[in-house]
């Protein structure tokens, strides 16, 4: 049994661009899809697909490289843990790397990343950091 989903997630995105896959495949859940999706959006990611496999849904992200096989995450936190919830209100949302990467939080109005929860003046659980 998995007890921390999301570190789960940040793991295999983390090994699969240290081996230069071209993609991850992940057990499917909705949080970590609205997670990778903010990714996908933030360019982070190409692609992200869900799909029916032996009988259970599979999440599959495809990596994005640089030209010269850079991947383009250089580095991912988890924040808040299962043993050590992180909650932040929108005034107090830390800046990753004065600005170059992004806070993924989740609020009352869905998975954002940190500068829409300033924009929307909402704090949350603080998930991760990604650069």
């Amino acid at each position: 049994m998995m007890t921390d989903p999301i570190a789960d997630l940040l793991t295999r995105i983390r090994n699969g661009a240290l081996a230069r896959h071209d993609r991850v495949e992940l057990p499917h859940s909705n949080l970590k899809e609205r997670v990778a999706r903010v990714l996908k959006d933030e360019g982070y990611v190409d692609d992200v697909r869900v799909s029916e496999g032996e009988g259970r849904r599979v999440l599959t992200l495809v990596l994005r490289y640089s030209q010269d096989r850079q991947s383009v995450i250089d580095g991912l936190r988890r924040i808040s843990k299962p043993g050590r919830r992180v909650y932040v209100p929108h005034d107090s949302i830390p800046r990753v790397r004065s600005g170059l990467g992004i806070s993924i939080l989740s609020t009352s109005r869905g998975v954002l990343t940190d500068r829409d929860a300033r924009q929307k003046r909402v704090g949350g659980e603080l998930l991760c950091e990604v650069w």
